[in-house]
């Protein structure tokens, strides 16, 4: 009795397995991982499937049945009464006799093949109206799947296929899955590009670095030393490898690793960034929900126009009257940033957001205004709650996807580097260091921070679209679906 209950046990979990591979198979790109993550696995039910659909068939019992049917209504001895007719017409026709040898010889030739290809035919037609199973591939290879023995080797020797049906199992991973892919395809597209105008770029890096008194000489070494003299593909391949490993080489001047100089600036920029949104949010969400509220009052127009001089307003010059009030004439804050010193950031804070908070607040008023006009805020009211909880628990919750749209673009702009603002503040941040290293131009470290900017921005995509399954059921619902 136990054996039987492991038994269904098993069978109840291999007929989920094969459910989840039919599942993943139907998908295009999911096929192809399948059978190249599985690829030995693959290899033996393909060997089995060309000998159950082709071999076994002609050698088999369909097509024995059709040989002997056709032989039955006596279609071999029509063919071949037709075929030596023929024959002897053509000999006649073109008045060349043979012996009844080599007349015998080549319509037995011609019967081989013409019966070979009735029978054939005949086979093919009688496996089509019979009730036999339909060899397909998918259905082999869960055939294998579903038997326990075979399911084991199939884990053993193909072990990454089923991480990958696992993926496809669950929604949420698999979408998170096919983002991460989509990002890789992003910046390798990135890659490809950049280094391809910098390659063909009219300016000479060796020259810029060295100087125009550079002998012939000192610009074929430094070629040399750089890999500047190979060829585009052999040079194009080695970034593209360079970026999958990060090791995107030595930048030409100052002869520094790109790639941990990248890192060293990045946390920098990255708190800069935080400290900028965390500033814009905490004014802007409920000031422009708050503005929703009260439309077309007094404070919605003040801080309407507020927020259109918060997007007018130049970052370098708002960064400099900064500098010159609560630096220079107040002594407040330093003018300049110091990692050491915690209020040398607020000034460049304040600046960057300054303009996070302008489009923040101006689009959480315009997306709950929309929201607060539909039929279910109408539904709320009438059930006699109050407005602060129609708005908390109705309204804002589903006026947040744009709003969390323009955050998340908003902050990977300036997490992609804030340019202006680190060169008045004096930032050695991301911004800073493409645009110092984008006039030389120093190809790798151009490079690395083009390609970092693809990254950080692709990532914010990516929690953007992940948030967007968290806040809007709806969406939770539509991946379920897929």
């Amino acid at each position: 009795m136990k054996n039987e209950v492991i038994t269904q046990q098993d069978q109840t979990f291999l007929q989920s397995i094969k459910r989840q591979y039919g599942n993943a198979y139907l998908s295009p790109f999911y096929r192809i991982g399948l059978i190249l993550l599985g690829l030995p696995f693959q290899l033996i039910v393909f060997i089995a499937f060309i000998y159950k659909k082709y071999i076994k068939k002609q050698n088999g019992q369909v097509w024995e049945e059709a040989r002997q049917l056709l032989i039955d209504k006596g279609y071999d001895q029509q063919l071949k009464s037709e075929l030596l007719k023929q024959e002897r017409n053509k000999q006649a026709f073109f008045d060349k006799s043979l012996s009844e040898k080599e007349t015998s010889k080549r319509v037995d030739d011609l019967f081989n093949q013409q019966f070979k290809k009735a029978v054939d035919k005949k086979a093919d037609e009688i496996f089509k109206n019979s009730n036999r199973e339909k060899v397909t591939y998918l259905g082999l290879t869960e055939q294998f799947i579903g038997q326990l023995p075979l399911f084991i080797l199939s884990v053993v020797i193909g072990f990454p296929m089923y991480l990958l049906m696992l993926i496809h199992s669950n929604p949420f991973v698999k979408y998170l899955f096919e983002r991460l892919l989509m990002m890789m395809l992003v910046i390798l597209g990135v890659t490809v590009i950049v280094f391809t105008l910098l390659y063909f770029s009219p300016s000479d890096a060796a020259r810029n670095i060295i100087g125009e008194t550079a002998t012939q000489e000192q610009i074929d070494n430094f070629n040399a030393v750089y890999g500047l003299d190979d060829p585009y593909i052999v040079q194009l391949w080695r970034t593209i490898k360079g970026v999958f490993t990060f090791d995107l080489g030595n930048a030409y001047s100052g002869n520094q690793d790109v790639v941990n100089t990248i890192m060293r600036r990045f946390p920098v920029t990255m708190e800069l960034a935080i400290f900028a949104l965390l500033i814009a949010l905490v004014i802007a969400l409920p000031a422009g929900i708050y503005s929703a509220v009260k439309s077309n009052t007094l404070f919605d127009h003040v801080f309407m126009f507020i927020a259109l001089i918060g997007l007018s307003i130049p970052s370098f010059w708002q960064g400099l009257i900064f500098i010159l009030t609560f630096s220079i004439e107040l002594g407040w804050l330093p003018a300049t940033y110091n990692a050491e010193n915690f209020s040398s950031l607020i000034m460049p804070a304040v600046v960057l957001g300054t303009l996070l908070m302008a489009s923040v607040a101006r689009m959480t008023r315009s997306s709950t205004l929309e929201v607060m006009n539909e039929d279910y805020i109408l539904t709320a009211r009438s059930k006699g709650l109050s407005n602060g909880r129609v708005m908390l628990r109705h309204a804002v919750p589903n006026a947040l996807i744009p709003i969390v749209t323009i955050i998340g673009l908003q902050f990977g702009g300036v997490l992609g580097g804030a340019a202006v603002t680190e060169q008045v503040f004096n930032i050695n941040g991301i911004g800073s260091y493409i645009v110092e290293r984008q006039f030389i131009p120093d190809i790798p470290a151009v490079l690395g921070g083009v390609i970092y900017v693809a990254i950080v921005l692709s990532v914010i995509n990516v929690v953007i679209d992940m948030l967007y399954a968290l806040i809007d059921p709806r969406i939770r619902t539509n991946l379920k679906r897929h």
